[in-house]
Protein backbone atom coordinates (compact mmCIF):
# COMPACT_ATOMS: atom_id res chain seq x y z
CA UNK A 1 0.00 0.00 0.00
CA UNK A 2 1.49 3.60 -1.11
CA UNK A 3 2.03 6.37 2.01
CA UNK A 4 -0.69 8.39 0.14
CA UNK A 5 -3.16 5.17 0.23
CA UNK A 6 -2.13 4.40 3.79
CA UNK A 7 -3.18 7.89 4.58
CA UNK A 8 -6.28 8.39 2.76
CA UNK A 9 -7.51 4.80 4.82
CA UNK A 10 -6.61 6.38 8.16
CA UNK A 11 -8.13 9.73 7.61
CA UNK A 12 -11.32 7.86 6.49
CA UNK A 13 -11.25 5.99 9.41
CA UNK A 14 -10.51 8.79 11.83
CA UNK A 15 -13.40 10.64 10.00
CA UNK A 16 -15.45 7.46 10.54
CA UNK A 17 -14.64 7.50 14.11
CA UNK A 18 -15.29 11.35 14.89
CA UNK A 19 -18.52 11.29 13.62
CA UNK A 20 -19.68 7.84 15.96
CA UNK A 21 -21.94 9.74 18.13
CA UNK A 22 -21.49 9.22 21.48
CA UNK A 23 -23.77 7.17 23.88
CA UNK A 24 -26.81 9.24 25.55
CA UNK A 25 -26.32 9.45 29.32
CA UNK A 26 -29.26 8.56 31.03
CA UNK A 27 -30.99 10.57 34.19
CA UNK A 28 -34.11 8.78 36.10
CA UNK A 29 -35.96 11.30 38.32
CA UNK A 30 -38.53 9.61 40.23
CA UNK A 31 -40.94 11.71 42.86
CA UNK A 32 -42.04 10.00 45.54
CA UNK A 33 -45.65 9.77 47.24
CA UNK A 34 -47.00 12.09 44.54
CA UNK A 35 -50.51 11.82 42.98
CA UNK A 36 -50.85 11.74 39.20
CA UNK A 37 -52.58 15.00 39.16
CA UNK A 38 -50.45 17.32 41.51
CA UNK A 39 -48.34 19.34 39.24
CA UNK A 40 -49.29 22.33 37.69
CA UNK A 41 -48.90 21.07 33.72
CA UNK A 42 -52.05 18.28 35.03
CA UNK A 43 -53.91 21.28 36.10
CA UNK A 44 -53.35 21.22 39.41
CA UNK A 45 -55.67 23.88 41.71
CA UNK A 46 -52.65 25.06 43.35
CA UNK A 47 -49.58 23.51 43.56
CA UNK A 48 -46.79 25.23 41.50
CA UNK A 49 -44.22 22.92 39.19
CA UNK A 50 -42.62 25.03 36.61
CA UNK A 51 -39.14 22.53 36.04
CA UNK A 52 -41.62 19.78 35.68
CA UNK A 53 -43.90 22.17 33.55
CA UNK A 54 -40.74 22.49 31.79
CA UNK A 55 -39.42 19.30 31.29
CA UNK A 56 -43.13 17.97 30.35
CA UNK A 57 -43.22 20.63 27.43
CA UNK A 58 -39.93 19.22 26.02
CA UNK A 59 -40.56 15.68 26.65
CA UNK A 60 -42.99 12.86 24.85
CA UNK A 61 -45.61 13.05 27.77
CA UNK A 62 -47.36 10.13 28.49
CA UNK A 63 -50.11 11.49 31.15
CA UNK A 64 -51.69 8.11 31.19
CA UNK A 65 -48.37 6.39 32.72
CA UNK A 66 -48.96 3.60 35.60
CA UNK A 67 -46.62 1.95 38.03
CA UNK A 68 -47.87 -1.88 38.54
CA UNK A 69 -47.61 -1.86 41.81
CA UNK A 70 -48.47 1.13 44.26
CA UNK A 71 -45.91 0.99 47.12
CA UNK A 72 -42.14 2.45 47.16
CA UNK A 73 -40.22 -0.97 47.85
CA UNK A 74 -41.89 -3.30 44.64
CA UNK A 75 -42.11 0.13 42.55
CA UNK A 76 -38.66 1.01 42.19
CA UNK A 77 -37.61 -2.54 41.90
CA UNK A 78 -39.61 -2.64 38.77
CA UNK A 79 -38.49 0.69 37.59
CA UNK A 80 -34.54 -0.29 37.74
CA UNK A 81 -35.24 -3.75 36.56
CA UNK A 82 -38.33 -3.36 34.00
CA UNK A 83 -39.56 -6.96 36.10
CA UNK A 84 -43.07 -7.35 37.43
CA UNK A 85 -42.92 -7.58 41.41
CA UNK A 86 -43.69 -11.18 40.70
CA UNK A 87 -40.85 -11.69 38.37
CA UNK A 88 -38.44 -9.94 40.48
CA UNK A 89 -40.10 -11.48 43.46
CA UNK A 90 -39.32 -7.93 45.45
CA UNK A 91 -43.28 -7.94 46.65
CA UNK A 92 -43.45 -5.83 49.72
CA UNK A 93 -41.67 -3.57 52.19
CA UNK A 94 -40.62 -5.40 55.31
CA UNK A 95 -40.06 -9.06 54.77
CA UNK A 96 -41.14 -11.92 57.15
CA UNK A 97 -40.91 -12.32 60.82
CA UNK A 98 -41.10 -14.87 62.91
CA UNK A 99 -44.47 -15.17 64.55
CA UNK A 100 -46.07 -12.44 61.64
CA UNK A 101 -48.44 -15.44 61.00
CA UNK A 102 -49.85 -15.81 64.90
CA UNK A 103 -50.20 -11.60 64.94
CA UNK A 104 -47.44 -10.93 66.47
CA UNK A 105 -45.75 -7.22 66.07
CA UNK A 106 -43.03 -6.60 63.72
CA UNK A 107 -39.92 -6.71 65.45
CA UNK A 108 -37.67 -3.27 65.37
CA UNK A 109 -35.45 -3.08 62.48
CA UNK A 110 -32.05 -3.30 63.72
CA UNK A 111 -33.06 -6.58 66.28
CA UNK A 112 -30.11 -9.25 64.96
CA UNK A 113 -33.01 -11.70 63.87
CA UNK A 114 -35.14 -9.72 61.84
CA UNK A 115 -31.61 -8.32 60.58
CA UNK A 116 -31.08 -11.48 59.16
CA UNK A 117 -34.42 -12.13 57.33
CA UNK A 118 -33.95 -8.32 55.61
CA UNK A 119 -30.23 -9.43 54.35
CA UNK A 120 -31.87 -12.76 53.16
CA UNK A 121 -34.32 -10.93 51.17
CA UNK A 122 -31.66 -9.31 49.26
CA UNK A 123 -31.12 -12.48 47.26
CA UNK A 124 -34.05 -11.10 44.93
CA UNK A 125 -32.05 -8.03 43.85
CA UNK A 126 -28.47 -10.17 43.76
CA UNK A 127 -30.19 -12.40 40.95
CA UNK A 128 -31.42 -9.95 39.25
CA UNK A 129 -30.27 -7.67 36.35
CA UNK A 130 -30.83 -3.79 36.78
CA UNK A 131 -30.72 -1.00 34.53
CA UNK A 132 -27.42 -0.23 35.90
CA UNK A 133 -25.98 -4.01 35.10
CA UNK A 134 -26.92 -3.63 31.22
CA UNK A 135 -25.15 -0.27 31.11
CA UNK A 136 -22.21 -1.05 32.70
CA UNK A 137 -20.42 -3.49 29.41
CA UNK A 138 -21.27 -0.02 27.54
CA UNK A 139 -18.89 1.70 29.92
CA UNK A 140 -21.31 3.59 31.55
CA UNK A 141 -20.64 4.67 35.10
CA UNK A 142 -24.42 4.40 37.29
CA UNK A 143 -24.66 6.84 40.07
CA UNK A 144 -27.38 5.95 42.97
CA UNK A 145 -28.88 8.39 45.34
CA UNK A 146 -32.23 9.20 47.16
CA UNK A 147 -34.50 6.20 48.43
CA UNK A 148 -32.85 2.51 47.88
CA UNK A 149 -34.15 -0.25 49.92
CA UNK A 150 -31.81 -3.19 48.54
CA UNK A 151 -28.84 -2.79 50.71
CA UNK A 152 -25.88 -1.29 49.53
CA UNK A 153 -25.70 0.53 46.25
CA UNK A 154 -23.15 -1.73 44.52
CA UNK A 155 -26.03 -4.53 44.79
CA UNK A 156 -27.60 -2.80 42.45
CA UNK A 157 -25.11 -2.92 39.78
CA UNK A 158 -24.27 1.15 40.38
CA UNK A 159 -20.23 2.03 40.18
CA UNK A 160 -21.19 4.74 42.86
CA UNK A 161 -23.56 5.79 45.24
CA UNK A 162 -25.15 7.27 48.70
CA UNK A 163 -26.83 4.32 50.40
CA UNK A 164 -24.76 1.90 52.43
CA UNK A 165 -27.36 -0.27 53.46
CA UNK A 166 -26.61 -1.04 57.07
CA UNK A 167 -29.17 -2.78 58.37
CA UNK A 168 -27.43 -3.20 61.97
CA UNK A 169 -27.85 1.11 61.58
CA UNK A 170 -31.56 0.65 60.34
CA UNK A 171 -30.31 1.31 56.81
CA UNK A 172 -33.70 0.20 56.09
CA UNK A 173 -34.45 2.10 53.00
CA UNK A 174 -31.42 4.78 51.50
CA UNK A 175 -29.58 6.25 54.85
CA UNK A 176 -27.26 8.75 53.57
CA UNK A 177 -28.79 8.66 50.45
CA UNK A 178 -31.94 10.10 51.46
CA UNK A 179 -30.25 13.79 52.19
CA UNK A 180 -30.19 14.58 48.35
CA UNK A 181 -32.32 16.98 47.47
CA UNK A 182 -33.72 17.86 51.52
CA UNK A 183 -30.18 18.69 52.24
CA UNK A 184 -28.15 19.43 48.81
CA UNK A 185 -27.05 18.26 44.97
CA UNK A 186 -23.47 18.37 45.47
CA UNK A 187 -23.31 14.18 45.26
CA UNK A 188 -25.03 14.50 41.79
CA UNK A 189 -22.52 17.58 41.06
CA UNK A 190 -19.65 16.15 41.89
CA UNK A 191 -20.62 12.65 39.42
CA UNK A 192 -21.93 15.23 36.70
CA UNK A 193 -18.34 17.31 36.73
CA UNK A 194 -15.89 13.50 37.03
CA UNK A 195 -17.90 12.23 34.14
CA UNK A 196 -17.59 15.40 32.31
CA UNK A 197 -13.56 15.26 32.81
CA UNK A 198 -13.53 11.47 31.92
CA UNK A 199 -15.93 12.18 28.98
CA UNK A 200 -17.64 8.83 30.41
CA UNK A 201 -21.23 8.40 29.90
CA UNK A 202 -23.28 7.61 33.12
CA UNK A 203 -26.50 6.93 34.43
CA UNK A 204 -28.43 8.97 37.39
CA UNK A 205 -30.92 7.37 39.79
CA UNK A 206 -32.53 10.24 41.37
CA UNK A 207 -35.33 9.37 43.73
CA UNK A 208 -35.41 12.32 46.58
CA UNK A 209 -37.18 11.64 49.62
CA UNK A 210 -39.52 13.87 48.36
CA UNK A 211 -42.47 15.16 48.66
CA UNK A 212 -42.56 11.80 51.04
CA UNK A 213 -43.09 12.25 54.58
CA UNK A 214 -42.17 14.02 56.92
CA UNK A 215 -43.78 16.90 55.57
CA UNK A 216 -41.23 19.55 56.55
CA UNK A 217 -41.16 21.87 53.73
CA UNK A 218 -39.30 24.95 54.13
CA UNK A 219 -40.86 27.88 55.49
CA UNK A 220 -40.57 30.18 52.64
CA UNK A 221 -42.28 28.03 50.40
CA UNK A 222 -45.21 26.77 53.09
CA UNK A 223 -46.10 30.35 53.36
CA UNK A 224 -47.02 30.26 49.49
CA UNK A 225 -49.66 27.61 50.30
CA UNK A 226 -51.04 28.49 54.46
CA UNK A 227 -53.80 31.07 52.03
CA UNK A 228 -54.90 28.10 49.89
CA UNK A 229 -56.39 26.00 51.70
CA UNK A 230 -57.51 25.62 55.13
CA UNK A 231 -56.13 22.65 56.05
CA UNK A 232 -52.34 22.92 57.41
CA UNK A 233 -51.49 19.32 56.32
CA UNK A 234 -52.48 20.06 52.96
CA UNK A 235 -50.76 23.00 52.44
CA UNK A 236 -47.62 20.89 53.56
CA UNK A 237 -48.08 18.24 51.10
CA UNK A 238 -48.51 20.95 48.31
CA UNK A 239 -45.43 22.75 49.71
CA UNK A 240 -43.74 19.41 49.24
CA UNK A 241 -44.54 18.85 45.94
CA UNK A 242 -42.82 22.51 44.77
CA UNK A 243 -39.79 22.03 47.30
CA UNK A 244 -39.52 18.33 45.00
CA UNK A 245 -39.70 20.18 41.48
CA UNK A 246 -36.90 22.95 42.69
CA UNK A 247 -34.67 19.88 43.55
CA UNK A 248 -35.61 19.14 39.67
CA UNK A 249 -34.70 22.49 38.21
CA UNK A 250 -31.54 22.33 40.14
CA UNK A 251 -30.68 18.88 38.67
CA UNK A 252 -31.82 20.33 34.83
CA UNK A 253 -29.86 23.26 35.32
CA UNK A 254 -26.76 20.94 36.53
CA UNK A 255 -26.93 19.42 32.87
CA UNK A 256 -27.62 22.33 31.32
CA UNK A 257 -24.33 24.12 32.39
CA UNK A 258 -22.35 21.28 31.87
CA UNK A 259 -22.70 21.20 28.25
CA UNK A 260 -24.88 17.81 28.79
CA UNK A 261 -28.24 18.35 28.52
CA UNK A 262 -28.24 17.80 24.48
CA UNK A 263 -26.60 14.23 24.69
CA UNK A 264 -29.12 13.32 27.78
CA UNK A 265 -32.03 11.42 28.07
CA UNK A 266 -34.10 12.54 31.10
CA UNK A 267 -37.25 10.23 32.30
CA UNK A 268 -39.27 10.98 34.96
CA UNK A 269 -42.24 8.56 36.77
CA UNK A 270 -43.08 8.34 40.47
CA UNK A 271 -42.87 5.59 42.24
CA UNK A 272 -46.40 5.14 43.68
CA UNK A 273 -49.35 7.61 44.08
CA UNK A 274 -50.52 9.65 47.36
CA UNK A 275 -53.85 11.57 48.42
CA UNK A 276 -53.01 13.35 51.46
CA UNK A 277 -56.03 12.95 54.09
CA UNK A 278 -57.31 16.47 54.99
CA UNK A 279 -56.38 16.19 58.72
CA UNK A 280 -52.94 14.85 58.78
CA UNK A 281 -49.94 13.95 57.49
CA UNK A 282 -51.35 10.76 56.34
CA UNK A 283 -52.05 9.16 52.81
CA UNK A 284 -56.29 8.59 52.24
CA UNK A 285 -57.97 5.31 50.74
CA UNK A 286 -57.49 4.47 47.32
CA UNK A 287 -54.10 6.06 46.81
CA UNK A 288 -51.13 4.44 47.94
CA UNK A 289 -51.14 0.13 48.55
CA UNK A 290 -54.48 0.43 46.17
CA UNK A 291 -54.91 -0.85 43.16
CA UNK A 292 -56.67 2.28 42.22
CA UNK A 293 -55.63 5.37 40.00
CA UNK A 294 -55.08 7.35 42.76
CA UNK A 295 -52.19 4.78 43.75
CA UNK A 296 -50.68 3.39 40.57
CA UNK A 297 -51.58 6.53 37.78
CA UNK A 298 -48.31 8.80 36.74
CA UNK A 299 -47.10 11.58 34.29
CA UNK A 300 -44.19 9.32 32.62
CA UNK A 301 -41.91 11.70 30.66
CA UNK A 302 -39.11 11.31 28.33
CA UNK A 303 -36.70 13.70 26.73
CA UNK A 304 -33.94 13.17 24.55
CA UNK A 305 -33.01 16.79 22.71
CA UNK A 306 -32.92 16.11 18.93
CA UNK A 307 -34.59 12.60 18.89
CA UNK A 308 -37.93 12.73 20.65
CA UNK A 309 -40.15 15.12 19.66
CA UNK A 310 -41.74 16.66 22.47
CA UNK A 311 -45.60 15.66 22.63
CA UNK A 312 -48.38 15.09 25.44
CA UNK A 313 -49.60 12.09 24.51
CA UNK A 314 -53.09 11.83 26.68
CA UNK A 315 -54.45 8.45 24.94
CA UNK A 316 -51.37 5.86 24.53
CA UNK A 317 -51.48 3.64 27.92
CA UNK A 318 -47.53 3.75 29.22
CA UNK A 319 -45.63 1.22 32.54
CA UNK A 320 -42.90 1.59 34.44
CA UNK A 321 -42.03 -1.67 32.87
CA UNK A 322 -41.35 -0.19 29.63
CA UNK A 323 -38.11 2.49 31.10
CA UNK A 324 -35.93 -0.23 31.13
CA UNK A 325 -36.31 -1.12 27.49
CA UNK A 326 -36.82 1.94 26.46
CA UNK A 327 -33.18 2.75 27.91
CA UNK A 328 -31.92 0.02 26.28
CA UNK A 329 -33.11 0.70 22.47
CA UNK A 330 -31.85 4.29 22.98
CA UNK A 331 -28.36 3.79 23.36
CA UNK A 332 -28.13 0.53 21.15
CA UNK A 333 -28.61 -2.61 23.52
CA UNK A 334 -30.72 -5.70 21.87
CA UNK A 335 -34.37 -5.91 24.47
CA UNK A 336 -34.06 -8.79 26.72
CA UNK A 337 -36.69 -11.15 25.29
CA UNK A 338 -37.54 -11.85 29.37
CA UNK A 339 -38.63 -8.23 29.67
CA UNK A 340 -42.19 -7.64 29.22
CA UNK A 341 -42.42 -4.27 28.72
CA UNK A 342 -41.94 -2.20 24.71
CA UNK A 343 -39.61 0.66 23.69
CA UNK A 344 -42.13 3.67 24.39
CA UNK A 345 -40.50 5.48 21.59
CA UNK A 346 -41.53 2.81 19.26
CA UNK A 347 -44.45 3.60 17.23
CA UNK A 348 -45.27 0.87 16.02
CA UNK A 349 -44.67 -0.75 19.77
CA UNK A 350 -47.05 2.14 21.36
CA UNK A 351 -49.66 1.29 18.70
CA UNK A 352 -50.22 -2.56 18.97
CA UNK A 353 -50.44 -2.61 23.17
CA UNK A 354 -53.80 -3.24 23.77
CA UNK A 355 -53.25 -3.48 27.20
CA UNK A 356 -51.67 -3.03 30.53
CA UNK A 357 -51.79 -4.66 33.80
CA UNK A 358 -50.86 -4.27 37.21
CA UNK A 359 -50.13 -6.28 41.08
CA UNK A 360 -50.91 -4.94 44.66
CA UNK A 361 -49.77 -6.52 47.34
CA UNK A 362 -49.16 -6.60 51.24
CA UNK A 363 -46.98 -4.19 52.90
CA UNK A 364 -45.58 -7.05 54.82
CA UNK A 365 -44.05 -10.08 52.89
CA UNK A 366 -45.72 -13.11 53.92
CA UNK A 367 -43.28 -15.64 51.89
CA UNK A 368 -39.64 -14.94 51.66
CA UNK A 369 -39.94 -16.72 48.06
CA UNK A 370 -43.48 -16.86 46.68
CA UNK A 371 -45.26 -13.93 45.57
CA UNK A 372 -48.63 -15.25 45.84
CA UNK A 373 -48.80 -15.51 49.17
CA UNK A 374 -48.69 -11.69 49.76
CA UNK A 375 -51.22 -10.81 46.95
CA UNK A 376 -54.33 -8.66 47.31
CA UNK A 377 -55.19 -7.35 43.82
CA UNK A 378 -54.23 -8.44 39.96
CA UNK A 379 -55.29 -5.39 38.00
CA UNK A 380 -55.84 -4.94 33.98
CA UNK A 381 -56.58 -1.29 32.24
CA UNK A 382 -57.85 -2.08 28.60
CA UNK A 383 -58.80 1.11 26.21
CA UNK A 384 -61.19 3.11 28.52
CA UNK A 385 -61.56 -0.02 30.85
CA UNK A 386 -60.47 -0.89 34.16
CA UNK A 387 -60.55 -4.38 35.98
CA UNK A 388 -59.62 -4.53 39.71
CA UNK A 389 -59.66 -8.44 40.49
CA UNK A 390 -59.13 -9.46 44.00
CA UNK A 391 -57.07 -12.01 45.45
CA UNK A 392 -58.50 -15.36 47.91
CA UNK A 393 -56.73 -12.93 50.44
CA UNK A 394 -59.38 -10.11 50.22
CA UNK A 395 -62.17 -11.93 51.86
CA UNK A 396 -65.58 -10.60 50.66
CA UNK A 397 -64.35 -8.64 47.86
CA UNK A 398 -65.73 -8.52 44.36
CA UNK A 399 -64.02 -7.53 41.00
CA UNK A 400 -64.67 -3.67 40.38
CA UNK A 401 -64.89 -2.47 36.91
CA UNK A 402 -64.35 1.30 35.80
CA UNK A 403 -64.21 3.46 32.90
CA UNK A 404 -61.74 5.98 33.23
CA UNK A 405 -62.79 8.26 30.62
CA UNK A 406 -66.36 8.88 32.14
CA UNK A 407 -65.30 8.04 35.78
CA UNK A 408 -61.39 9.11 36.10
CA UNK A 409 -61.54 9.00 40.02
CA UNK A 410 -63.48 5.07 40.40
CA UNK A 411 -66.77 6.24 41.48
CA UNK A 412 -68.60 4.27 39.32
CA UNK A 413 -68.36 0.68 39.53
CA UNK A 414 -69.83 -1.29 35.83
CA UNK A 415 -68.73 -4.57 37.17
CA UNK A 416 -72.64 -5.52 37.90
CA UNK A 417 -74.17 -4.85 34.71
CA UNK A 418 -71.21 -5.98 32.35
CA UNK A 419 -70.53 -9.56 33.23
CA UNK A 420 -69.12 -10.36 30.55
CA UNK A 421 -66.53 -7.95 30.01
CA UNK A 422 -65.94 -8.95 33.87
CA UNK A 423 -65.23 -12.85 32.54
CA UNK A 424 -62.96 -11.39 29.50
CA UNK A 425 -60.92 -9.28 31.40
CA UNK A 426 -60.49 -12.04 33.95
CA UNK A 427 -59.06 -14.52 31.61
CA UNK A 428 -57.01 -11.55 29.86
CA UNK A 429 -55.45 -11.17 33.55
CA UNK A 430 -55.07 -14.79 34.17
CA UNK A 431 -53.37 -15.50 30.84
CA UNK A 432 -50.78 -13.01 31.43
CA UNK A 433 -50.00 -14.05 35.63
CA UNK A 434 -52.69 -17.12 36.75
CA UNK A 435 -50.64 -16.26 40.20
CA UNK A 436 -50.67 -19.94 41.13
CA UNK A 437 -48.83 -20.50 44.53
CA UNK A 438 -45.44 -22.47 44.48
CA UNK A 439 -47.40 -25.39 45.78
CA UNK A 440 -49.70 -25.68 42.89
CA UNK A 441 -52.66 -24.20 44.81
CA UNK A 442 -55.90 -22.40 42.14
CA UNK A 443 -54.50 -18.73 41.68
CA UNK A 444 -57.03 -16.30 43.22
CA UNK A 445 -60.06 -15.39 41.52
CA UNK A 446 -62.58 -12.70 42.16
CA UNK A 447 -65.88 -14.03 43.80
Amino acid sequence: MSRFTFLLALSIVCTASYAEPRRPNIVMILSDDQAWGDYSFMSHEAIQTPALDQLARESLTFTRGYVPNSLCRPSLSTIISGLYPHQHGIVGNDPPWAGMQEGRKRPNHTQPQYVKNREAYLSHIDNMKTLPDFLAPLGYRSLQTGKWWEGNYKRGGFSEGMTQGDFHKDGRHGDAGLKIGRTDMQPIESFLDSCSENKDPFFVWYAPFLPHTPHNPPKRILDQYRSKTDSLPMAKYWAMCQWFDETCGQLLTSLDERGLAENTIVIYVTDNGWINEIDSSRYAPRSKRSPNEGGTRTPIMIKWPGHVAPRLDNETLASSIDLVPTVLAAVGIQTDNALPGINLLDPAARESRDAIFGEIFEHDIQSMDDPVASLRYRWMIQGELKLILPSVRMTGEKAQLYNLKQDPHENNDLAATHPKIVASMSEAINAWWPAKSHDGSPSPTAE
